[in-house]
């Protein structure tokens, strides 16, 4: 792309986010924890504790979400082979069980472990239940890849298995109990990352292909016997993540405006957001200006993002009445 062209993107895309979305009341991010090293997934875990992987380290960590405090919940986990990428990159959590899922560690980027689905046995101990590296080489997408193990990047709870996104492979994996491996659903070029469910319906984040234009960036609904996925809104640059909160309201994560380069490349800094989902298809600006989002939980009233650069921030009253009246 020549530079004259990524400007003009860069100066569309930024108008788009900074003006696009009608606002929300909730209040401004507080900053909880910093200092993470390879903060990606999250969930939220027995007794409404916060859960969020440290890929850099093949670490689980627990974060109380009142007061911040940061305990170490799993460790001996893979760690990142390719500097800020992969490793233990998002965690779920059956019951009182977790169980990790871990990319970009197989031998095709020079690491020696296995790219799946660990269940966590305790504080450093874990077992690899699904290969899905294997799985990946000897079924390979029909999209162009140039990793055959896959670069997955969200694991989801679902009908007694998991479900699984494969942003590279472009398609969401289900993965029984057992550790069975098979495609639910398969897509075009246009990059799974984040899911939630309610009950048998799966509503996906889409970032889109590079460049990850606005307009690419989608939330989409289907079941385990869908034919294709339906779009739900479109709009919102780079998505990474979506959550149900308070009344089940939906909302979704834009990493935010893509600077060009190869793909997996970070958003530009301080240009992401967390957007509520509107039956209409568009989205509602809950809090702009987020640097480098990776995953959100909402927790009560309050949404907590992940970033990047390892830090956790909390958004208070992130839905409107009659859902949001407490924190």
């Amino acid at each position: 792309m020549h530079r004259g062209t990524l400007t003009f993107c860069l100066a569309v895309c930024l108008a788009f986010v900074a003006t696009t979305f009608p606002d929300a009341a909730a209040s401004d991010p507080m900053l909880l924890v910093s200092g993470l090293q390879g903060a990606s997934g999250s969930s939220v875990g027995p007794g409404g504790a916060l859960y969020v992987t440290e890929g850099a380290l093949g670490r689980i960590l627990r974060v109380d979400p009142r007061s911040g405090e940061v305990t170490t919940f799993a460790s001996g986990l893979p760690q990142a082979v390719i500097p800020g990428l992969g490793g233990v990159i998002d965690v779920a959590f059956i019951g009182s069980t977790a169980y990790a899922l871990v990319t970009l560690v197989g031998p095709d980027v020079g690491g020696t472990s296995a790219v799946g689905i660990y269940r966590i046995d305790g504080p450093d101990s874990a077992t690899v239940i699904a290969d899905i590296g294997a799985f990946a080489i000897a079924n390979p997408p029909a999209t162009q890849f140039d990793v055959p193990t896959g670069l997955q990047y969200a694991i989801e709870p679902y009908r007694g298995g998991f479900l699984v996104t494969d942003g590279h492979h472009n398609r969401v994996l289900y993965v029984s109990h057992d550790g069975d491996v098979a495609v639910m659903m398969a897509f075009d070029n246009i990059v799974p990352t984040g899911l939630a469910t309610s009950g048998k319906t799966i509503y996906m984040a889409e970032a889109g292909p590079t460049p990850h234009a606005p307009s690419d960036g989608k939330v989409v609904a289907f079941d385990a016997k869908s034919s294709a996925a339906t779009e739900v809104a479109s709009g919102a640059p780079l998505l990474v993540d979506v959550e149900f909160g308070r009344g089940r309201t939906l909302y979704a994560l834009s990493q935010g405006v893509f600077p060009g380069g190869p793909p997996a490349s970070p958003a530009l800094p301080n240009t992401g957001a967390l957007v509520q989902v509107n039956g209409d298809g568009t989205f509602t600006m809950i809090a702009d200006e987020l640097n480098q989002p990776t995953s959100v939980e909402l927790i009560g009233n309050s949404a907590y993002v992940v970033t990047l650069g390892g830090e956790i921030w909390k958004i208070h009253d992130v839905g409107a009445a009659p859902f949001g009246a407490s924190r």
